[in-house]
């Protein structure tokens, strides 16, 4: 790694900070360096709150040196009026004299025009660092102004065998194919994601509550399908802990592809990520719709020898791991 691809390689570690809190903003990592010394960090706050090179800004005890200094920065400084003033506006004020950037921000309301700002002020401007990882790390903020939806992540668990669920139980709750460590894990992705989807069936069999439980965050937005508004408010889905959007056929046409109609429904309300958890037959649908960016696989030891078979899904394979006795699999379609 050359020197600016090391900050920027630290301004990504601490971008991860705002993971499940910046949306729809963004979560941007800031660094300002001084004659190769680290005098500030800052990562894009709550949504309302300050951005990453405000915070990064606001942290440096001498401000003389900020003339002196280079801001690194994941994604380019905004230039517009939003819930904060522009970030490109604060550079120029301090006279930070240069800003290295990882890519550019395509969303139209800034879409360089806080380079050329900067450029304008006589700032000098490195553009491109580390720009597959950085655009990498805003998938969801570039899925969602670029391909007008959210980034959608399907998740399931299937036994050795196969299945994802059993052919016949007991009671109307979840029947655990994996470890304790793995439901954390999905947990920790909840806290993660502005909402998560479920399919009338899976309602019906498992009463899940959908939330956040083993892992501080806050609650996702529960969406439930309920094609024929036959759900009560008895499920835990529709209790006060999280909001839930009911999806019914007053809200689409079931007789029509109905993935791409519940994703336009979400991009509508604003929602930039969702994980589609269940059943078979909803993923199956957006798996058949195309619609997925990223699926997250676990496969348990147990075996069912019959019930509901796993989804049918070709992705290519990004990472696999073991976590105690499970394996995860993480997938992406293929190009």
């Amino acid at each position: 790694m050359n020197t600016h691809e090391i900050y920027i390689s630290r301004c990504l570690q601490i971008a991860k900070n705002g993971l499940g809190t910046t949306r729809p903003n963004p979560m941007v990592g800031a660094v300002i360096v001084y004659n190769d010394s680290i005098i500030g960090e800052g990562f894009t706050s709550k949504y309302g709150g300050h951005h990453a090179e405000v915070n990064a800004i606001n942290s440096v005890k001498d401000k003389s040196l900020l003339t002196k200094s280079t801001l690194y920065v994941t994604l380019e400084p905004c230039s517009h009026y939003g819930k904060t003033p522009p970030c490109s506006d604060l550079i120029v004020t301090h006279n930070i004299p240069n800003v290295v950037i990882g890519c550019v921000d395509d969303n139209p309301e800034v879409a360089g025009k806080g380079i050329a700002k900067l450029k304008a002020s006589g700032c000098n401007v490195t553009v491109g660092v580390l720009e597959a990882e950085c655009k990498a790390h805003h998938k969801r903020f570039f899925t969602f102004h670029n391909k007008k939806r959210p980034y959608i992540i399907l998740k399931w668990a299937e036994t050795s065998d196969g299945f994802i669920a059993p052919m016949t139980k007991n009671k109307k709750e979840p029947v655990w194919i994996t470890n304790t460590y793995s439901r954390q894990l999905v947990h920790k992705w909840r806290a993660e994601e502005q909402a998560i989807l479920v399919g009338t069936n899976t309602v019906i069999e498992d009463n899940p509550s959908l939330t956040v439980r083993d892992w501080p965050g806050a609650h996702p937005i529960r969406v439930v399908l309920d094609k024929r508004s036959k759900l009560d408010s008895t499920y835990t889905v529709f209790n006060d802990e999280a909001k839930t959007i009911r999806v019914t056929n007053k809200n689409i046409d079931f007789e029509n592809p109905v993935a791409i109609q519940i994703i336009d429904l979400l991009y509508q309300q604003n929602i930039n990520s969702i994980i589609i958890e269940g059943g078979a037959k909803t993923l199956q649908t957006f798996i058949n719709e195309n619609l997925w960016d990223e699926a997250r696989v676990f496969i348990g030891n147990s075996e069912f020898e019959n019930g509901t078979k796993a989804p049918k899904l070709k992705g290519q394979l990004i990472s696999e791991h073991e976590i105690l006795d499970d394996k995860l699999k993480i997938l992406k379609p293929i190009q």
